[in-house]
């Protein structure tokens, strides 16, 4: 079984950063160790700007351009993607919602048909979410912030391709040491991680 990791954080030593570093380890220290891979989208200099040749192949009127065509690829090998990113504006970064933008389109996706049904075609692909946020727990429950970014990413975002969220994370300050409780919580979503793979 193989894991993706995708972070979405332009500072290497920010906690999103080892969050991710922590959940690849835990993931990586069960027997036998799943395969990981740790995808850098700040890094890795990924364009999220929707473009005329993503309206293309949107449209199926054109293949996916070439950069959207490989993080296909990378996601066709792999059974479990994970999110980590912090929260801005109570919902993930610019740069992870453009990567999901141009990645989970249609035709590769799911599968807009000309009778106005959509065909979900990430069934295969388990996600875990893992959200870090400044403010504690009881903000995102009395705004309702915590339903309101279910409804957008796990809902709207991922069921409508079919993909299972098996798990929804949000590291938050809380009546435990902050961040270390994140870093102690992101290794223990490491090891869920690696033992549905095993089990799998």
């Amino acid at each position: 079984m193989r894991t993706l990791i995708v972070l979405s954080h332009p500072d290497k030593t920010s906690l999103t950063h080892a969050v991710a570093r922590r959940i690849a380890e835990a993931v990586r220290s069960q027997d036998p160790a799943p395969e990981v891979e740790v995808a850098d989208l700040a890094a890795e200099g990924f364009d999220p700007r929707w473009s005329e040749a993503d309206i293309a192949a949107y449209r199926k009127q054109a293949p996916a351009p070439d950069d959207v065509a490989a993080e296909q690829a990378r996601l066709d090998e792999v059974d479990a993607l994970v999110l980590v990113y912090p929260v801005y504006w109570w919902s993930m970064p610019g740069l992870l919602k453009g990567w999901i933008d141009r990645v989970f389109n249609n035709g590769w996706a799911y599968d807009e048909r000309p009778d106005g049904s959509v065909a979900k075609l990430l069934g295969r692909l388990k996600i875990h979410l893992v959200a870090i946020g400044g403010a504690d727990e009881g903000v995102y429950q009395r705004h309702g912030y915590a339903e309101a970014m279910r409804a957008q990413i796990d809902h709207g975002m991922f069921d409508y391709c079919g993909a299972p969220v098996l798990s929804s994370s949000r590291l938050v300050p809380g009546d435990d040491a902050f961040p270390a409780s994140a870093l102690e919580r992101a290794d223990k979503i490491g090891k869920t991680i690696a033992g549905a793979a095993v089990a799998a």
